[in-house]
């Protein structure tokens, strides 16, 4: 593929690893999010810097790289999710770390490092649609149009899932008792 711009292979090397550098760490907690088990969290993130190594011609020309790999990375995240080997692979994986295993499984140790680990299990918790706009709000900053991208879904779809993701993790924090512990700190 000849490229449209008169870069080398040492500037497109140094253009993936600046984008690797600002956004794997994102991408891998986002891929985490909806695989829950690092490695393959790490390998659908290393898939989508080879597609946008590959497919560098056409995302050149993006107005919102950020956003496309998000997009991309949700997409490859819900392939994952639908085979039904890694559904068996996860659950088998979770069902041997919590019998087996006296050591936290690498998911409460992510929490555990948040600021907020209680707060951060309750967002975990939520349905996939409401969790997804939530972290992408909350965590990885992204305005609701942007969102609409990732998602492919319309922008009031998006404000409607926050609104409610909101909701239901407000009543999650009510039942939860979230706020009376988090009180008796101060």
């Amino acid at each position: 593929m000849i490229m449209s711009r008169s870069w080398n292979e040492s500037d497109e090397e140094v253009w993936l690893s600046g984008l690797m550098d600002a956004l794997g760490d994102r991408l891998t907690n986002l891929s985490f999010s909806y695989l829950k088990d690092w490695g393959k969290a790490q390998e659908v993130v290393q898939d989508v810097f080879f597609t946008c190594y590959k497919k560098r011609g056409h995302v050149l020309e993006l107005n919102s790289i950020e956003a496309w790999l998000y997009r991309v990375t949700v997409n490859r995240c819900k392939d994952v999710l639908r085979t039904s080997w890694v559904k068996k692979v996860i659950v088998n994986n979770e069902l041997f770390l919590t019998q087996k295993s006296g050591q936290p499984s690498p998911e409460h140790e992510a929490v555990a490092k948040s600021e907020d680990e209680r707060l951060a299990r309750l967002v975990l918790e939520l349905p996939i649609k409401y969790k997804e706009v939530i972290l992408l709000f909350y965590y990885e900053d992204l305005s609701v149009e942007e969102i609409s991208y990732v998602l492919k879904s319309n922008p009031n779809t998006v404000k409607t899932r926050l609104k409610r993701g909101r909701e239901a993790l407000q009543k999650s924090i009510e039942r939860s008792g979230f706020l009376e512990r988090t009180n008796e700190g101060y």
